[in-house]
């Protein structure tokens, strides 16, 4: 059973009916709960890092030691529909795998995005990044 704390964190992930995601980044110690919200609200699984489709949102799950942000990020957008966004989402202060808000911040715009928002996951933190208008930089 999906808690109500799980279904409120879905809403701030703005997440609706139908929606397309890919999740990037699973790995044993993601939040289950919250991807089993996120399902029941899009109606559907979230698609895997194999998939094809065009996506309206992207979930990565990012820790320390995963890699470079920036090229991971710059794969992400690839099959993202205009107007579709990213939510990276790694681990809180203190839990293994931490990474510093301002490495997200700061690989943001290098990978053309902006960082628009900034949720509490209980045990995750997000960051929505969304894709910068053309011509600002």
């Amino acid at each position: 059973m999906v808690s109500t704390t799980d279904e409120g964190n879905v809403g701030k992930l703005g997440f609706t009916h139908g929606m397309v995601i890919q999740e990037l980044g699973w790995d044993d110690d993601t939040d289950d709960e919250l991807r089993v919200a996120i399902e029941d609200v899009i109606d559907a699984e979230m698609l895997d890092d194999d998939a094809v489709e065009v996506m309206d949102a992207v979930l990565l799950w990012w820790r320390d030691g995963d890699g470079d942000l920036v090229d991971a990020l710059v794969d992400a957008i690839g099959p993202l529909a205009e107007g579709g966004f990213i939510w990276v989402v790694s681990p809180k202060t203190g839990k293994s795998g931490y990474v510093d808000p301002s490495e997200i911040a700061e690989a943001a715009p290098t990978a053309g995005l902006s960082q628009t928002k900034v949720v509490n996951l209980g045990d995750w933190s997000g960051s929505r990044l969304e894709s910068r208008p053309r011509g600002k930089r």
